[in-house]
């Protein structure tokens, strides 16, 4: 039977003291020492081995997979895959022994795509959090808030909505939507410009969005403004007296395309004798200038259409003066 001090090896604290006092070389001896003495009081002290036969009849349990619906793919496949994204994408030629070691399997677990959807208040146009409540206007979450990503849409909505496109860009050929092709079949040189450090950059036509309010009811017209003539609040047909944004009568001095006459501006007539125009709004029985016809309703209305504004009289003038001022300096 083994003594109490045997079995049980002196406290650590005694010996890192202990192993304290001595330096360099007679401290490294003295740790492998101690450290040969614990497993020899060790072996001494350990229980009996159990038989072999006891382990031999315990039945072994089966191991269980690290990871559930993984399976095991070649390293390789991995980085051959990643090599050749690479590649497509920066023209690059990636070996993918000189990038990482492609020995072994590695485990792949597939997994469903998932989207992260975004909601946003139709009130107050905040996101919603994780809850149904607007953390700002305390609106509960409705069908109207919007919806980031919308919803997939049946293919005969899709549908739809592709000839909807085309009807529009077909209405608005001058003013057609931008849409960006991806066809590179042509090659597209780009050519050096003539001041260095200047960058090449796409100037299109500018163009001005056009709106048009229903002078009764102040209410958007919507739809292009040369085609939409009726309000969709009111059902106000559009006319000269409603306000257009930006205001350009310079331009359309006999009145906007497609509109009726209104109130305030009833348009400009054209006396049906000579084609002499009347002032604007002008009364019916307004004597013609030009051959004394009184107006009368076989006078026709003018056409609105884009003229040419006429120049200032102040500009001509001082154009003149300058003229004359060189002439003057020439003799």
């Amino acid at each position: 039977m083994s003594s109490p001090t045997a079995a049980n090896p002196a406290p650590a604290g005694s010996i890192s003291r202990e192993g304290k006092k001595r330096k360099g070389v007679r401290k490294v001896l003295y740790n492998v020492k101690t450290v040969f003495k614990w497993s020899a009081r060790t072996k001494k002290g350990a229980p009996p081995s159990a038989p072999a036969a006891a382990v031999v009849s315990q039945p072994a349990a089966p191991a269980k997979p690290q990871y559930e619906g993984a399976t095991k793919i070649p390293r390789i496949q991995i980085h051959e895959e990643r090599a050749k994204k690479l590649g497509t994408k920066f023209g690059l030629e990636i070996k993918p022994s000189e990038w990482h070691t492609t020995e072994g399997d590695v485990l792949r677990v597939e997994k469903s795509v998932r989207m992260r959807i975004h909601r946003e208040c139709h009130h107050c146009h905040s996101a919603f959090a994780a809850g149904d409540e607007c953390p700002n206007c305390k609106h509960k979450r409705c069908k109207l808030c919007t919806r980031h990503p919308p919803k997939l849409r049946t293919e005969e909505e899709k549908q739809a909505l592709r000839e909807k496109r085309e009807a529009a860009i077909r209405r608005n050929k001058q003013n057609a939507p931008i849409v960006p092709s991806y066809d590179y079949s042509e090659k597209i040189v780009l050519k050096r410009p003539r001041k260095t450090g200047q960058d090449l950059v796409y100037k299109g036509k500018a163009r001005v969005r056009v709106r048009r309010h229903c002078h009764e009811c102040n209410h958007l017209i919507t739809g292009h403004a040369k085609q939409a003539r009726v309000c969709d609040n009111c059902g106000h047909k559009r006319c000269a007296d409603c306000p257009r944004e930006p205001n350009d009568k310079n331009k359309y001095p006999y009145g906007y395309p497609n509109d009726e006459p209104g109130t305030n501006f009833k348009g400009v007539h054209a006396c049906h004798e000579c084609r002499k125009k009347f002032p604007p709004n002008s009364d019916d029985g307004t004597e013609c200038r030009n051959c004394s016809h009184r107006k009368c309703a076989d006078c026709p209305r003018v056409k609105p259409r884009k003229v040419d504004p006429e120049p200032d009289p102040d500009i001509l003038e001082t154009l003149r003066l300058r003229v004359a001022a060189l002439s003057t300096a020439d003799s």
